[in-house]
């Protein structure tokens, strides 16, 4: 026992150890900037958010030694388990947790409040990882897919169910896992053009071109751009894309031609029309050539119609009121500076007024002032930028840039499809709350509840963080010792 425990402190990588180590100490510091206290300056008062915070960390700096004196086996072994309480806790959080802001995601146990879905981000990685570490598993094997993006899609609908969309989101950034592991690419370039169909639907939905929203004809236009493209780069077929795109231009050319003369065109049947012009073309070229490409770019084709009909449904009854102002902020459709606008632009303000070197510590107005609401939980990242400045903004990022790179490294030099699976699942969860965290603290991305990691204050999310990633050290420190 004792050599093997050598051995762990031995062959553990220190390099990771230490930025999260410093991750989590300019975490501590810059809550204590967020909500400092004239009346009571101390940082060690437990009272305070700062103080409650350091028992956080010494409570994760436990967990985690724990995890590294626990066989990593356990994790691979037990990883089904893990992965079947974390569903079940989400599923009783449902019924049992409170009404907090509109979302039922945390369970009240005495003093303490917990957030599962924190928690089911390492015991999806897990079950992930233990299904990519099967003799046989294949992503090419219809029935291992569907096993995956099931491991992915139960978390995702019942913290849907909780009302916590913005938790929900982050384990769809392991479809990046599953392009690691063979994922065909167009899997991302269909995830790619959902988001880019939703954004042109909502955002041009209030603008009209006669009866029709024009952000449904752009979309049409969008669909017949993929199609042809398809067509181009993924069958290889040069004449039957340019067929398609001269028929495209003929048709936009004689709508274009009737509106200018004034004479009304109903653009929504027209690319109704051209949609199912295009189907029958694509089944005669399919019929000649037996080509299944083909058929994946008619399926392509008649998806992208459907989800684009689903848009308004998916934005007006699935999305909380709250979430779409949010959206309609974030893009540029409503200002609502004093609603759902309120916390981005004084977050704007905070980073803007930083400057280059930033005020310095202790001294950032907007933070001092509590202008920016949730500045040391969601917003964080205005502290840093107001009192740091640009140079301390970017220190952060390069800090989680160089902690992602170093775990991409570690995933490298696994021996096993479940310590490289189970890696590539770390860096995408980090990778999602570092983007999305900073995007919607400068306006780039709507509001949706993301905690930067190690940074935000709260015991869920650093507890969260600290199991999946010593989780990852323990089964890394393993490829020297035998199985």
């Amino acid at each position: 026992m004792e050599s093997r425990s050598t051995n762990i402190w031995r062959s553990i990588d220190w390099v990771t150890v230490i930025l999260y180590l410093i991750l989590v100490l300019c975490g501590w510091v810059s809550i204590y900037a967020a909500s400092y206290d004239f009346d009571n300056a101390s940082i060690f008062d437990f009272a305070e958010r700062s103080g409650k915070q350091l028992m956080w960390i010494g409570l994760s700096l436990m967990l985690a030694f724990m995890i590294l004196m626990v066989d990593f086996r356990v994790y691979e072994t037990y990883a089904y388990l893990f992965y079947g309480i974390v569903l079940l806790l989400l599923v009783a959080t449902i019924f049992l947790a409170p009404d907090i802001k509109g979302s039922h995601s945390w369970l009240v146990l005495g003093p303490v409040s917990l957030q599962p879905a924190e928690f089911a981000k390492f015991a999806t990685a897990l079950a992930l990882a233990r299904s990519f570490g099967t003799y046989g598993f294949s992503l090419k094997n219809r029935r291992d897919l569907m096993q995956a993006v099931l491991i992915i899609v139960l978390p995702i609908v019942f913290i849907i169910a909780q009302k916590e969309t913005g938790s929900a989101l982050v384990f769809a950034s392991l479809i990046f896992v599953l392009y690691r592991e063979g994922l065909s690419g167009l899997f991302l370039f269909y995830a790619l053009c959902a988001i880019v169909y939703f954004v042109v639907a909502v955002k041009y939905s209030s603008l009209m071109w006669g009866a029709v929203a024009a952000g449904e004809v752009l979309v049409f236009i969008l669909i017949f751009l993929v199609v042809a493209g398809m067509l181009l780069f993924y069958q290889k077929n040069t004449r039957a894309a340019r067929y398609l795109m001269l028929g495209y231009l003929v048709i936009g050319a004689v709508c274009g031609a009737l509106l200018y003369f004034g004479v009304a065109v109903n653009l929504l049947y027209v690319c109704i029309g051209v949609t199912v012009a295009t189907v029958v073309y694509l089944l005669v070229l399919y019929f000649s050539s037996r080509s299944l490409r083909i058929l994946t770019i008619l399926a392509t084709a008649l998806v992208s119609v459907v989800f684009l009909f689903s848009v308004d449904y998916a934005f007006n009854e699935v999305l909380e009121p709250h979430q779409q102002k949010r959206i309609k902020v974030a893009l540029g459709m409503e200002e609502d500076l004093r609603g759902a606008g309120y916390n981005v632009n004084q977050s704007k303000i905070a980073i803007g007024s930083g400057g280059f070197w930033g005020k310095g510590f202790l001294n950032g107005t907007q933070t001092k002032l509590k202008y920016v609401p949730e500045q040391d939980t969601d917003f964080i990242f205005c502290t840093i930028g107001e009192e740091e400045g640009f140079w301390g903004a970017v220190g952060v990022i390069l800090l989680f840039v160089i902690l992602i790179f170093r775990l991409m490294a570690i995933g490298e030099r696994q021996h096993s499809a479940f310590g490289r699976v189970y890696a590539y699942c770390v860096v995408s969860i980090l990778f999602f709350h570092l983007a999305v965290n900073i995007g919607m603290v400068i306006g780039l991305c709507p509001v949706i509840g993301i905690p930067l990691p190690f940074f935000s204050y709260g015991g869920s999310s650093l507890w969260g963080f600290t199991i999946l990633l010593f989780v990852l050290l323990r089964i890394d420190a393993s490829r020297t010792e035998r199985h």
